[in-house]
């Protein structure tokens, strides 16, 4: 059973690969003790040995390359796609799948309610929405219909859509499936909320979109939501907009019903101020789980009043908050600011994806709501404006995915617009104006792709990685290089999801080394001759167990932030070290910018093994390879003088580690959240001491964390302990720029005035 269902409890961001990115990411949700109805992930494993293994998989694949190859026609995918579905529904599911799928479906209750949730590998990930293309059902019930469900998901691997998204985004591979299976919450209201504005980009904004019944038809754009702003900070409610919604989703005896909601329904908020604030405080911990970085949520209140979070997200875009200059003219419509930007065009009104061929290139959409059928007309649109929907439908999500300006929720667009009318959209302010507007354009930054700035600063702004996938769009931008590459998602996908002492024992070293070098080499080529600095795999003992064969050789700790992981494991198991030391020096045959970076470093003895491992390898015969430290554990600021006698020529300061173990606070518990704080003096002294000494001894400087873009005085306090470089998420390079150079400019100022001559 293991091979092919795993509990949500069982899964982590690490196992995308296996159980999809919803199903890793309601394994995350459960890690942090957040309330998850309960349930279960049918693996890629179980996909792979019934399709692709299955006596229809080689024809599957030549039909799906086909369809990749001619997607700009139509008719003909279309035709392959429903030959593919064909395949999937004719291919039988062995007794074994069968039994292992109908077990975990049991034990989540008597014939139990579920929602059963495609969860492609790649979906919901941070530069890949798949805004529902695959298939999702809700209110399943019984053995038979559930595994129908499954096979309805596989095959929606295969719709027209689907393979034109695939096509458009670059992802040629064999595409494979992962399926949630979730216990159905009978809810009240439900909705998405995303802890920072996708209009505007502002992170100390929770937005909430909310409808009475199940949420489908708030992602579908079915209805109008409401709508609800909140400061961040408190959370505070600051705005509530009343929106439209003339029926709700309700779990019925054969499956979903549909219900007229009464006049005096729709006639009031969805949420109270109450209800309001606990959804986004639950958003809030979301993010904060995930290291700031800003979630779309979905999440259900039950009849009782419980809230429920059903699955999360990264937010795919945001662009970076910017004035944008007044259009003139009259507003003839207004809505919800979807995606950000303006563009200028004439209208084109369009009652349903068939009629997608007459939008012409720079047109804007006009459309009731869109689905997925719309997205080869979307990608086509100068902006899109809807008159229904909320943040979270369709045409909001993949408008912002594209770039392109949208308003949603416009209620009368269809009938106030007219075609070849010529209007400018603004899809920050959420207005349609007549006539044009000379300035305006599309702009938008994506979290993968930062927008260049004109700052310079002699203190290097590098960025974090841990995907292939995002390295030349990330290296296009302003960034000095990489300050930190995990290894953990290369490792992971190398190992194909197995612990990797089960792939030694199999003697399939070679191949890990050409997968770990293949995904690097992306990085380092596209960042060259620009610096990478590759810190070696820091997953925790427990990460390490969840891998499939982890549990015959990962011990049980009752602390594994604290337990056998970084520099510590590689002296200990230095056969799976000398893989990792491999491929980099593979990598750095080809493109020498590639430099290793050792974590959690506790002792000057565990580190002089270690290098020792390094210097024996083939690593350690290239030159010019530069060697550092990540300073998390305390007792860095102790050695560090003898490490740099040891070789060290860099060190990068892991403010979230360090944060918790000076303060003795696990970063990740809710309850101690208020002492977390990475600005404490205590943790600020041991900063201040570390940059000391490397300026002391000559060497590298830098540090890892999102603090010094969104807080000036953070940035001007490491400028001034004269730190070398900073490394933050990519979305935050230009506000990191901006906030570097703010801070020398003010250190050359102060200089400035305190030699200036007195007058006399």
């Amino acid at each position: 059973m293991g091979d092919y269902v795993a509990d949500f409890e069982h899964l982590r961001l690490t196992d995308a690969d296996r159980a999809g990115g919803k199903g890793a990411n309601l394994g995350e949700l459960v890690a942090a003790a957040l309330p998850v109805p309960p349930g279960f992930v049918i693996l890629r494993a179980c996909y792979e040995q019934v399709m692709s293994r299955g006596p229809n998989g080689a024809e599957l694949d030549r039909l799906h390359a086909e369809a990749l190859e001619v997607v700009a026609d139509t008719a003909r995918v279309a035709e392959l796609c429903t030959r593919m579905r064909e395949l999937v529904h004719a291919t039988a599911l062995d007794d074994t799948v069968r039994a292992a799928v109908r077990t975990a479906y049991h034990a989540l209750g008597d014939q139990v309610a579920v929602a059963v949730r495609s969860s492609a590998i790649g979906e919901d990930s941070t530069t890949s929405s798949f805004a529902g293309m695959n298939v999702s059902r809700t209110n399943v019930r019984g053995d038979e219909p559930l595994l129908a469900a499954v096979a309805e998901c596989w095959a929606s691997l295969f719709s027209p859509r689907v393979v034109t998204y695939r096509a458009r985004r670059g992802l040629r591979g064999r595409p494979v499936m992962a399926v949630v299976v979730q216990r159905m919450v009978a809810p009240r209201a439900a909705g998405v909320a995303f802890t920072a504005d996708p209009a505007t980009g502002r992170r100390d904004r929770v937005v909430i979109d909310a409808a009475r019944g199940q949420g489908e038809v708030v992602v579908s754009g079915a209805a109008e939501p409401d709508t609800y702003l909140l400061d961040a900070t408190g959370p505070t409610l600051l705005d509530t907009r009343l929106g439209r919604q003339r029926f709700a989703i309700t779990d019925g005896p054969e499956g979903d019903r549909t219900v007229e909601l009464s006049a005096e329904q729709t006639a009031t908020a969805v949420l109270d101020e109450k209800e309001a604030t606990a959804v986004a405080r639950l958003a809030l911990d979301v993010q904060r789980h995930h290291g700031g970085i800003p979630q779309d949520v979905e999440w259900a209140i039950d009849a009782q009043g419980g809230v429920w979070l059903v699955q999360a997200r990264p937010i795919t875009t945001l662009h970076e908050p910017s004035p944008t200059p007044a259009a003139a003219g009259q507003v003839l419509a207004r809505g919800l600011a979807a995606a950000p930007g303006r563009a200028t065009g004439p209208v084109r009104v369009l009652a349903s994806p068939t009629e997608g061929l007459s939008l012409r290139d720079g047109e804007i959409l006009v459309a009731p709501m869109t689905n997925p059928d719309w997205l080869p007309t979307l990608n086509r649109a100068a902006a899109v404006v809807t008159d229904s929907g909320g943040m979270t439908c369709h045409a909001a999500i993949v408008a912002r995915e594209l770039g392109v300006p949208c308003v949603v929720g416009a209620r009368t667009a269809t009938t106030a617009l007219t075609d070849g009318a010529v209007v400018t959209v603004d899809g920050g302010k959420g207005e349609i104006r007549a006539g044009a507007t000379p300035a305006a354009r599309t702009e938008v930054t994506t979290i993968a792709a930062p927008v260049a700035v004109a700052e310079s600063t002699a203190t290097r702004v590098y960025v974090n990685l841990a995907v292939p996938e995002a390295a030349e769009r990330v290296a296009g931008g302003d960034v000095d290089g990489v300050g930190l590459l995990r290894a953990e998602t290369l490792l992971v996908q190398a190992l194909g999801g197995r612990h990797p002492r089960d792939l030694i024992a199999r003697g399939e070293q070679e191949q890990f080394i050409d997968r770990m070098a293949e995904g690097l080499s992306r990085i380092t080529s596209a960042f060259a001759p620009r610096p990478v600095i590759y810190r070696a795999t820091d997953l925790r003992g427990n990460e390490f167990r969840a891998l499939t064969g982890g549990a015959e050789y990962e011990p049980v700790e009752q602390n594994p932030m604290i337990g056998f992981r970084g520099c510590y494991r590689y002296v200990r198991e230095p056969e799976v070290f000398a893989l990792e030391l491999a491929a980099l020096a593979r990598v750095r045959e080809r493109t020498p910018n590639a430099h290793l970076m050792i974590p959690f470093v506790r002792t000057r003895w565990e580190l002089e093994a270690c290098l020792e491992l390094v210097d024996a390898s083939p690593l350690g015969r290239q030159r010019g390879m530069h060697r550092w430290v990540m300073a998390e554990v305390p007792s860095v600021v102790h050695w560090l003088p003898e490490y740099v006698g040891l070789g060290i020529d860099g060190v990068s300061i892991g403010s979230n580690d360090l944060t918790q173990l000076v303060l003795g606070v696990d970063r990740d518990s809710e309850v101690c959240a208020e002492l977390f704080d990475e600005s404490d003096p205590a943790v600020l002294e041991a900063i201040s001491r570390i940059i000391g000494t490397a300026r002391r001894l000559g060497i590298t400087s830098s540090l890892c964390g999102q603090a010094p873009s969104n807080r000036p005085d953070f940035a001007e306090l490491l400028v001034r302990l004269g730190i070398t470089s900073i490394s933050v998420t990519p979305d935050a390079v230009p506000s990191a720029r901006r906030a570097v150079a703010a801070a020398e400019r003010r250190i050359l100022l102060d200089r400035a005035l305190d030699h200036r001559p007195e007058r006399r």
